[in-house]
């Protein structure tokens, strides 16, 4: 059955398999929002500053971001980083964390203290093997000779590939896929490798950030035809891709102000919205047929792939979107507007939601 019968579509609550919340006052600002996007589960990124490198730093940061959204299940990861030792593992898996965060050095936000050399860490990856623990991989390579932001993706497949040879049975996780090329890939390999996609890079290409610095973000939206993939893929209901939104907040003057621009958009509120208005923007431009895009493949994208595959039971909970008059807010800050971050796609027309049961 077409998702798009008629004016409101009941889910299951979504998951979010890679969001960004950061640390102080940012965290207690964008926090609270989790929810307003209709999920309840959140797989929370480890680059704050300081990153998240021992599994106490980690709980402690649970607890933190737990005290300000009780109602969501977060789980959090460590920064892959060379303190580590493969003590620093088995400890993680006791105390309940899912996962390790690889970041090449540089690439992305907060990423100066990541990975130079891969195959120094083969000790942690065969500890993660053993412990069934989940390696997610920023799948670009860092900008040096013939690599820019543009191919970055396209280059590091092969060591994705090498990776998941080497330790077919560690659970590997390339994220926020961009590429047509890196949708390949996923397919390819074996079970163990999946790949999660975002709401942004269902909408953007290469022209949309180019000359406009709030939907600049790592890795960089790139080609109508790749965009395209993308969406083909949340509609193929292969249980291999699951969202991750990669909610990245920032300052409005460190997307607007002088100086380098920060990568990095901010969906958290409208997460499912934004998936199922990119979806029915795909339908309208022919890029999908309308009875590709169904209710099972819609909760399989936003749930059940990526439960199914972090090892989690189904959720209960119930999302009502309903088609209205509502917008996305043009900013979202705290009370003295010390803070403000302009949200993905501000003053344009979004589905409504409610949490039903």
């Amino acid at each position: 059955m077409s998702l798009f019968g008629g004016n409101t579509i009941k889910l299951p609550a979504s998951s979010d398999f890679h969001v960004h919340l950061r640390d102080g006052p940012m965290m207690d600002l964008v926090t609270p929002s989790v929810r307003s996007g209709g999920v309840n589960t959140c797989y929370v990124m480890p680059n704050t500053i300081p990153p998240i490198t021992t599994p106490k730093q980690a709980i402690d940061y649970r607890s933190k971001l737990q005290a300000l959204a009780p109602d969501i299940h977060f789980l959090v990861t460590l920064y892959l980083h060379e303190s580590m030792t493969v003590d620093t593992i088995t400890e993680a898996k006791k105390a309940g964390i899912a996962g390790v965060k690889s970041y090449p050095a540089g690439v992305t936000t907060n990423s100066s203290s990541g990975v130079v050399d891969y195959t120094s860490f083969f000790p942690i990856f065969a500890q993660m093997e053993k412990e069934d623990m989940v390696l997610n991989l920023h799948g670009e390579c860092p900008s040096q000779g013939d690599i820019t932001i543009l191919n970055a993706e396209s280059k590091f497949l092969p060591i994705l590939a090498s990776l998941a040879s080497r330790f077919p049975k560690l659970r590997i996780c390339l994220e926020h896929l961009t590429t047509a090329a890196a949708v390949e890939a996923v397919e390819k390999l074996g079970k163990n490798v999946v790949g999660t996609i975002t709401c942004h890079h269902l909408y953007l290409v290469v022209d949309d950030w180019a000359g406009n610095s709030i939907n600049y973000c790592k890795p960089v939206a790139k080609t109508v035809a790749d965009r395209n993939a993308l969406l083909r893929a949340v509609a193929s209901g292969n249980p291999k891709f699951f969202f991750g939104s990669d909610s990245a907040p920032h300052p409005v003057a460190s997307k607007r102000g002088g100086g380098k621009v920060a990568a990095g958009v901010f969906s958290q509120p409208y997460t499912t919205q934004l998936v199922v208005g990119a979806l029915e923007r795909a339908v309208e431009m022919e890029v999908l047929k309308r009875e590709d895009v169904t209710l099972d493949k819609l909760e399989g994208f936003m749930s059940r792939h990526g439960r199914d595959f972090y090892k989690l039971p189904p959720t209960i909970e119930i999302i009502e979107l309903t088609k209205g008059d509502e917008k996305i807010l043009d900013i979202v800050g705290n009370e003295d507007k010390t803070l403000q971050v302009i949200p993905f796609r501000a003053g344009e027309p979004t589905w409504s939601l409610n949490w039903t049961g």
